[in-house]
């Protein structure tokens, strides 16, 4: 009986060495695979400048996902390009791993400052921490936030009846809850 608990326990210990490789712990494994990735991704970026990161992230089993924006949108071979400078930059022997790369979503809330930037023209949906919900053009944006534009009908300020109105917005980066591109057919 006792023969075969240590066998057993042998068993593990040689099981548990093969998992860590040399001895570092799968989450250090991890932490280095992700810089790695990290730096493939940053050196496919600084080459095509007109690319941006939006969300990057590596979980536990290697499935790498990395979402991409451009100032002038993003095209099927813009993903491809940067899947290549990831994945032929990284050994399949060493570390087995999936890769997806994918643009920003038509209707994915705006995240970066240079988004803004390229959808100026466009309406957008704009949620506040002030609580306050916007439906208006942007028409400018800086450093520090978005210029919005809007029209909106208020009473004459004499006699009956409506008057069309023009109205603006300037908000801060850090008061924007959420803003989206509102697509109208």
């Amino acid at each position: 009986m006792q023969k075969s608990i240590n066998l057993l326990y042998i068993c593990s210990v040689v099981r548990k060495k093969k998992i860590r490789g040399d001895g570092k712990s799968p989450l250090f494994i991890l932490k280095m695979f992700r810089d790695t990735v990290k730096e493939l991704l940053d050196k496919a970026l600084e080459e095509r400048q007109d690319l941006f990161l939006i969300d990057f992230e590596v979980l536990d089993n290697n499935a790498i996902r990395v979402v991409i924006d451009g100032d002038n949108g993003v095209l099927v071979e813009d993903c491809i390009f940067v899947s290549r400078a990831i994945e032929h930059n990284l050994d399949r022997e060493d570390q087995d791993f999936s890769l997806e790369v994918m643009s920003s979503g038509a209707t994915t809330p705006l995240s970066h400052i240079r988004q803004y930037k390229k959808n100026i023209g466009r309406v957008l949906g704009v949620k506040t921490k002030a609580s306050e919900k916007f439906e208006a053009t942007l028409v400018n944006q800086d450093e520090e936030g978005i210029m919005l534009e809007w029209k909106a009908r208020e009473p004459k300020p004499v006699g009956k009846g409506k008057v069309t109105v023009k109205k603006e917005a300037k908000i801060k980066y850090d008061d924007i809850l959420e803003a989206k591109v509102i697509i109208k057919f």
